[in-house]
Protein backbone atom coordinates (compact mmCIF):
# COMPACT_ATOMS: atom_id res chain seq x y z
CA UNK A 1 0.00 0.00 0.00
CA UNK A 2 1.36 3.14 -1.03
CA UNK A 3 0.98 5.82 2.18
CA UNK A 4 0.35 9.69 1.56
CA UNK A 5 3.20 12.08 2.26
CA UNK A 6 3.50 12.89 5.65
CA UNK A 7 2.65 16.65 5.73
CA UNK A 8 -1.05 14.79 3.73
CA UNK A 9 -1.55 12.69 6.65
CA UNK A 10 -1.24 15.32 9.33
CA UNK A 11 -3.26 17.54 6.99
CA UNK A 12 -6.40 14.73 7.38
CA UNK A 13 -5.31 13.92 10.83
CA UNK A 14 -6.06 17.84 11.86
CA UNK A 15 -9.05 18.12 10.05
CA UNK A 16 -8.25 19.63 6.59
CA UNK A 17 -9.28 17.73 3.17
CA UNK A 18 -11.58 15.00 3.50
CA UNK A 19 -12.98 12.40 5.83
CA UNK A 20 -10.31 9.77 6.80
CA UNK A 21 -11.15 6.88 6.95
CA UNK A 22 -10.18 4.17 10.21
CA UNK A 23 -6.98 3.58 10.99
CA UNK A 24 -5.75 0.46 12.57
CA UNK A 25 -3.41 1.31 14.89
CA UNK A 26 -0.54 -1.11 16.83
CA UNK A 27 1.26 -0.66 19.40
CA UNK A 28 4.35 -2.86 18.43
CA UNK A 29 5.15 -4.77 21.54
CA UNK A 30 8.62 -6.34 20.74
CA UNK A 31 9.95 -2.70 19.97
CA UNK A 32 10.65 -2.24 23.47
CA UNK A 33 9.78 1.67 23.80
CA UNK A 34 6.05 1.21 25.11
CA UNK A 35 6.32 0.76 28.98
CA UNK A 36 4.11 -0.11 31.72
CA UNK A 37 4.95 0.66 35.75
CA UNK A 38 2.68 -0.34 38.57
CA UNK A 39 3.96 1.24 41.95
CA UNK A 40 2.52 -0.46 45.21
CA UNK A 41 3.54 1.60 47.90
CA UNK A 42 3.22 0.66 51.49
CA UNK A 43 3.00 2.81 54.31
CA UNK A 44 4.37 0.68 56.63
CA UNK A 45 6.07 -1.80 54.69
CA UNK A 46 7.48 -2.23 50.57
CA UNK A 47 7.54 -0.06 47.89
CA UNK A 48 7.26 -2.56 45.24
CA UNK A 49 7.57 -1.39 41.64
CA UNK A 50 6.80 -3.80 38.40
CA UNK A 51 7.86 -3.00 34.97
CA UNK A 52 7.50 -4.19 31.38
CA UNK A 53 8.21 -3.40 28.02
CA UNK A 54 5.96 -5.63 26.38
CA UNK A 55 2.84 -3.68 26.00
CA UNK A 56 0.95 -4.62 22.76
CA UNK A 57 -1.73 -3.14 20.85
CA UNK A 58 -3.97 -2.94 18.50
CA UNK A 59 -7.19 -0.56 17.71
CA UNK A 60 -9.45 1.08 15.19
CA UNK A 61 -8.98 5.00 15.64
CA UNK A 62 -11.20 6.98 13.85
CA UNK A 63 -9.33 10.66 13.56
CA UNK A 64 -12.65 12.60 12.74
CA UNK A 65 -14.48 11.84 15.37
CA UNK A 66 -11.50 10.30 17.96
CA UNK A 67 -13.40 6.93 19.00
CA UNK A 68 -10.70 4.29 19.08
CA UNK A 69 -11.67 0.55 20.05
CA UNK A 70 -9.40 -2.53 20.44
CA UNK A 71 -7.35 -4.08 23.04
CA UNK A 72 -3.61 -3.80 24.81
CA UNK A 73 -1.91 -6.84 26.63
CA UNK A 74 1.27 -7.20 28.35
CA UNK A 75 2.49 -10.81 29.10
CA UNK A 76 3.04 -11.83 32.61
CA UNK A 77 6.70 -12.99 32.27
CA UNK A 78 7.49 -9.57 30.20
CA UNK A 79 6.94 -8.35 33.90
CA UNK A 80 9.91 -7.73 36.48
CA UNK A 81 9.22 -6.69 39.99
CA UNK A 82 11.98 -4.62 41.73
CA UNK A 83 14.56 -6.00 39.07
CA UNK A 84 14.03 -9.11 41.59
CA UNK A 85 14.36 -12.98 40.81
CA UNK A 86 12.75 -13.75 43.64
CA UNK A 87 10.15 -11.63 43.90
CA UNK A 88 9.36 -11.49 39.62
CA UNK A 89 8.57 -15.52 40.74
CA UNK A 90 6.41 -14.59 43.65
CA UNK A 91 4.60 -11.99 41.86
CA UNK A 92 3.83 -14.98 39.24
CA UNK A 93 2.59 -17.22 41.86
CA UNK A 94 0.36 -14.82 43.05
CA UNK A 95 -1.16 -13.65 39.51
CA UNK A 96 -1.40 -17.01 38.47
CA UNK A 97 -2.78 -18.54 41.42
CA UNK A 98 -0.21 -21.37 40.95
CA UNK A 99 -3.41 -22.64 38.47
CA UNK A 100 -1.95 -21.67 35.31
CA UNK A 101 1.59 -21.58 33.35
CA UNK A 102 2.98 -17.79 33.71
CA UNK A 103 3.58 -17.98 29.59
CA UNK A 104 -0.13 -18.08 29.04
CA UNK A 105 -0.92 -15.90 31.25
CA UNK A 106 -1.05 -11.50 31.11
CA UNK A 107 -3.09 -8.03 32.37
CA UNK A 108 -5.20 -7.39 29.23
CA UNK A 109 -7.76 -4.30 28.80
CA UNK A 110 -10.53 -4.30 25.91
CA UNK A 111 -12.05 -0.99 24.76
CA UNK A 112 -15.10 0.20 22.96
CA UNK A 113 -15.71 3.67 21.58
CA UNK A 114 -12.99 5.58 23.73
CA UNK A 115 -12.84 9.07 22.81
CA UNK A 116 -9.40 11.02 22.07
CA UNK A 117 -9.60 14.06 21.33
CA UNK A 118 -10.72 15.75 17.60
CA UNK A 119 -8.85 16.66 16.03
CA UNK A 120 -5.76 16.10 17.36
CA UNK A 121 -2.86 18.94 17.48
CA UNK A 122 0.64 18.30 16.56
CA UNK A 123 2.84 18.02 19.35
CA UNK A 124 0.48 19.02 21.80
CA UNK A 125 -0.68 17.10 24.70
CA UNK A 126 -4.10 16.52 24.75
CA UNK A 127 -6.23 14.70 27.83
CA UNK A 128 -8.46 12.07 27.56
CA UNK A 129 -10.45 10.09 30.23
CA UNK A 130 -12.13 6.29 30.07
CA UNK A 131 -13.66 3.83 31.70
CA UNK A 132 -12.00 0.57 30.97
CA UNK A 133 -12.51 -2.79 32.22
CA UNK A 134 -9.37 -4.96 33.03
CA UNK A 135 -8.54 -8.71 32.83
CA UNK A 136 -6.16 -10.77 34.47
CA UNK A 137 -5.12 -13.99 34.06
CA UNK A 138 -8.34 -14.36 32.38
CA UNK A 139 -10.16 -13.04 35.55
CA UNK A 140 -12.32 -9.53 35.33
CA UNK A 141 -12.34 -7.35 38.92
CA UNK A 142 -14.86 -8.99 41.30
CA UNK A 143 -17.47 -6.32 41.26
CA UNK A 144 -17.57 -6.41 36.81
CA UNK A 145 -16.41 -2.81 37.15
CA UNK A 146 -13.95 -0.98 34.98
CA UNK A 147 -10.85 1.12 35.71
CA UNK A 148 -10.58 4.58 35.40
CA UNK A 149 -7.97 5.66 32.89
CA UNK A 150 -6.89 9.02 32.30
CA UNK A 151 -3.51 10.35 30.50
CA UNK A 152 -2.18 12.35 27.39
CA UNK A 153 -2.57 11.68 23.84
CA UNK A 154 -0.40 13.61 21.01
CA UNK A 155 0.48 13.94 17.58
CA UNK A 156 3.75 13.16 16.59
CA UNK A 157 4.70 15.76 14.25
CA UNK A 158 4.38 14.72 10.65
CA UNK A 159 5.12 10.95 11.68
CA UNK A 160 1.83 9.77 11.66
CA UNK A 161 2.41 8.84 15.31
CA UNK A 162 0.78 8.46 18.61
CA UNK A 163 1.96 8.52 21.64
CA UNK A 164 -0.56 8.05 24.48
CA UNK A 165 0.16 8.64 27.96
CA UNK A 166 -1.99 6.73 30.56
CA UNK A 167 -2.85 6.26 33.90
CA UNK A 168 -4.85 4.07 36.82
CA UNK A 169 -5.08 5.09 40.22
CA UNK A 170 -6.07 3.09 43.34
CA UNK A 171 -6.01 -0.26 41.03
CA UNK A 172 -6.79 -2.89 43.65
CA UNK A 173 -5.00 -6.03 42.68
CA UNK A 174 -6.87 -8.36 45.44
CA UNK A 175 -9.82 -7.43 43.13
CA UNK A 176 -8.45 -9.30 40.66
CA UNK A 177 -7.42 -12.28 43.23
CA UNK A 178 -3.57 -11.14 43.01
CA UNK A 179 -2.41 -12.31 45.99
CA UNK A 180 -1.06 -14.60 48.53
CA UNK A 181 -3.82 -15.28 50.02
CA UNK A 182 -5.51 -16.90 46.96
CA UNK A 183 -2.32 -18.78 46.70
CA UNK A 184 -1.86 -22.52 47.01
CA UNK A 185 1.00 -22.90 49.53
CA UNK A 186 0.95 -18.78 50.34
CA UNK A 187 -1.63 -19.06 53.02
CA UNK A 188 0.15 -19.84 56.41
CA UNK A 189 2.26 -16.81 54.99
CA UNK A 190 -0.84 -14.17 54.88
CA UNK A 191 -0.98 -12.93 58.04
CA UNK A 192 2.89 -12.13 57.95
CA UNK A 193 2.82 -10.21 55.01
CA UNK A 194 -0.25 -8.24 55.64
CA UNK A 195 1.23 -5.03 55.88
CA UNK A 196 4.20 -5.12 54.11
CA UNK A 197 2.54 -5.80 50.64
CA UNK A 198 0.23 -2.70 49.55
CA UNK A 199 -3.20 -3.66 48.18
CA UNK A 200 -3.60 -0.53 46.20
CA UNK A 201 -1.43 0.58 43.60
CA UNK A 202 -1.36 2.73 40.41
CA UNK A 203 -0.34 1.48 37.09
CA UNK A 204 1.01 3.96 34.29
CA UNK A 205 1.71 3.13 30.79
CA UNK A 206 3.58 5.28 27.55
CA UNK A 207 2.37 3.66 24.30
CA UNK A 208 3.95 4.56 20.97
CA UNK A 209 1.37 3.67 18.32
CA UNK A 210 1.29 4.09 14.63
CA UNK A 211 -1.41 3.46 11.93
CA UNK A 212 -0.90 0.16 10.48
CA UNK A 213 0.03 0.42 7.30
CA UNK A 214 2.63 3.42 7.96
CA UNK A 215 4.51 0.68 10.70
CA UNK A 216 4.53 -1.78 7.78
CA UNK A 217 6.44 1.05 5.27
CA UNK A 218 8.47 2.74 8.04
CA UNK A 219 9.09 0.61 11.08
CA UNK A 220 9.01 2.41 14.49
CA UNK A 221 12.34 2.61 16.21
Amino acid sequence: MQLPPPAVLLALCLGGGPVLAAETLVVDGAAGNSTMTAVFDAPLGERITAVSSAVACSASWEPKTGVVSGKCSVPLTSITVDADDTKTGHFRQWTTNKKSDPASCGLSARFEGVRFPAPLKADVPQAFSAAIPFVVCGRTREDGGAEQVSGTVVLLGTEGRLRIRARVEHFRREAYRIGPRFTEGWLARVQALSGVVAEEGAIEMTLFAAPEAWKAASPMR
